[in-house]
Formats: C-alpha cells, structure tokens, sequence
C-alpha cells in the first residue's frame, strides 16, 4: 500500500536535507511524498487573514511561487521515479492550523520535517515548530531530522520506554516498517531495574515483546542515572541512529517552555527523532 509522507519545507537547507532523507530512506517503497510549504504575513492576525487580493499578499504568493519551482527543480534528481511520487503544494495561513488540516485530508501515515527552519539558529537543535508539530499534531507520527544527518546513519534504533500505558498500534507499525526498510535493530531501553517492575509494567512489556516479535530487538536496563543521561549516554556510546518515543502526557518534552528532556538532548542531539502518540490522543 502507498504511503503518503508529508514534509514541511521553508525552502531552507535543513528542510532540503529532510527531503533528501525521506527520499533515501523511503527509495524502494510505494510513496507519495507531500512537499509542503505554509506562509503568512506578519500582519495577519488569528481570524483575521489578510484579504487575499493585497499588494502584500500577491507579492508573498509569488515568492512562494518561485521557490516552489526552484525546489521542485532540485529535488526532482534524487527521485525513484518508478516508485516514488512528489506533490508539491502550499498555502497561506497559519502553520499548525494547516499541517493537522493536511495530514487529514492526505491521510498522512508519516510527517518528515527538519529540526532547525531558515533561521538556523545553531543553539536550538529542535525548533519550535518542530517541538509543536510533535506534540499538538495528533494521530500521525513525526520524523525530526537534524541538519547534515544521512540516512546511512540509521544503524538501529533505541526506543526508551516506561511501560506505563498502552501501545498505538497503527504508529508502532509505521516505527517498525521503518526499522524494516533501514534494516535496524530496536534497542528498548528503561531507566530501572527489571525486577522493580510493577505487573502493570511487566504486562505492557510482554505486550511490546509479542508486537516486536517479527522484528530484531533487545532489552536494555540503566540504573541510577535521569532519563535524559541515560539516554545520551546509551546513544552515544552505540552510535545508535534514530530515538524512537511515545510521548505519553508530555513525558519526553514536559511542556512547550520548559521542555526538561527535549532541552538536554538539544544540546547532543545529532541523531533524528520518531514521535509517536499516545493512543489516547
């Protein structure tokens, strides 16, 4: 079955590399890839967009316009034009309010999308339309790439978890294909010991064993060491290419603004990010 991938562009080197990354990673399957761009102008305001026959606005389209064709131009080369379909489209309004209108109406199984937007602000690894897209986005999974990463880097993939709540099966599907397609292996990490597990844990562990039966995996255990530490320090150390998530009750961000782990990583991160949602969401 086709799968329709959705990737935000502000027609920015980061975005770019996404697209590329999207492309190779997803080179021999049946895809549509949705490049898409969104803009509004400073003046517009919530409810009250400006009309769309203004000097201001025209001229912003025709930007718009432009860069499209210029993109298209680019990244028509690095296509498997037997399998793989681009669909170019954009719109005016505001960013979030559209990216959830589109994974609708395209029935988005995956969104790809750049760490960093055009400002490139080398102190933020995860910008904020980034972190919003992964957090308020719902039902669709979210792919964070940083700048300069390829996809030969995705050796396997560590998937930190509390078992504390019940898996989506439909987003862990699209995370499994995924570690199919790159031929990654899933490393589960928990910050514990196992034999401090309570039943409820242990039934949502034998649940996640029996979901990733098919797939290559492993079990790995850190003690004494903050969700954030232990993470970097098991990344690192393996040279793992891809974290994988759920992010239940804003246990991976915290919150918009203070955002504890997703500040921590920021700093090292260097590797993409998969979250997936919470199935109650």
């Amino acid at each position: 079955m086709k799968k329709n991938i959705l990737i935000p562009t502000d027609f920015s080197p980061n975005a770019f590399n996404s697209v590329l990354y999207a492309i190779e990673l997803f080179r021999d399957q049946e895809c549509a890839f949705h490049i898409y761009h969104t803009y509004y102008l400073p003046t517009s305001k919530k409810g009250n967009l400006l009309i769309p026959d203004s000097l201001e606005y025209k001229k912003a389209k025709q930007n718009t316009e432009e860069e499209m064709e210029l993109l298209k131009i680019k990244v028509s080369p690095f296509v498997n034009s037997e399998k793989q379909l681009l669909l170019f489209d954009f719109e005016y309004g505001f960013f979030l309010d559209l990216m959830e209108l589109k994974v609708q109406k395209e029935n988005v199984d995956l969104i790809i999308m750049g760490t960093r937007g055009a400002t490139d602000d080398k102190k933020i690894t995860y910008g904020r339309n980034t972190i919003d897209v992964m957090e308020k986005v719902q039902h669709c999974p979210v792919m964070g790439i940083p700048p300069n990463v390829k996809i030969e880097d995705l050796n396997e993939i560590v998937f930190p978890t509390s078992f504390k709540g019940e898996w989506n099966l439909k987003e862990l599907n699209v995370f499994l294909d995924i570690a199919k397609i790159a031929n990654a292996q899933i490393r589960i990490l928990h910050i514990g010991n196992e034999v401090d597990l309570s039943e409820i844990q242990r039934e949502y562990k034998s649940q996640l064993e029996i979901l990733l039966s098919s797939s290559e995996h492993s079990f790995h255990w850190l003690q004494n060491v903050s969700i954030a530490d232990g993470l970097l320090l098991f990344v690192k150390q393996r040279q793992s290419g891809l974290i994988a998530f759920v992010n239940r009750k804003h246990w991976f961000f915290g919150s918009i603004f203070s955002s504890p782990l997703i500040k921590t990583l920021s700093l090292h991160a260097t590797i993409p990010l998969l979250a997936l949602h919470n199935p109650s969401k």
